[in-house]
């Protein structure tokens, strides 16, 4: 996270969406694995970007680049601008191994992605 990053959280319950990062006299909204949301536009549509987005999509399946260049099937355990945790997707079976893999925040694109 740069410091110049301005929290932005959801009104009611103070929940962390991202950040809205200057650029100019314009703004860039940036989601919790700290990719870019949109091109530069005013405060306004930066805000109202994260709102929209809200954190539901933290539940979807990504795919992680393994150092082999292999993909692998994950869902995102913990988000933070010290890193983000993935956990190989089981399926909710009951007993499977539980095999974690840390991510650098914010996040490259050639490393996790959502799942296709």
């Amino acid at each position: 996270m740069r410091e110049d990053w301005i929290e932005h959280r959801r009104a009611g319950d103070g929940e962390l969406l991202g950040w809205i990062e200057p650029a100019g006299e314009d703004f860039v909204a940036i989601d919790l694995l700290g990719r870019r949301r949109t091109e530069p536009v005013d405060w306004l549509t930066a805000e109202e970007t994260l709102d929209e987005l809200g954190i539901t999509y933290l539940a979807d399946l990504f795919d992680l680049r393994l150092d082999d260049g292999s993909w692998l099937r994950v869902r995102i355990a913990e988000v933070s601008v010290g890193g983000i945790r993935v956990k190989k997707d089981d399926f909710g079976a009951v007993g499977a191994p539980q095999l974690y893999y840390d991510v650098a925040f914010p996040v490259d694109a050639g490393r996790l992605r959502p799942a296709r």
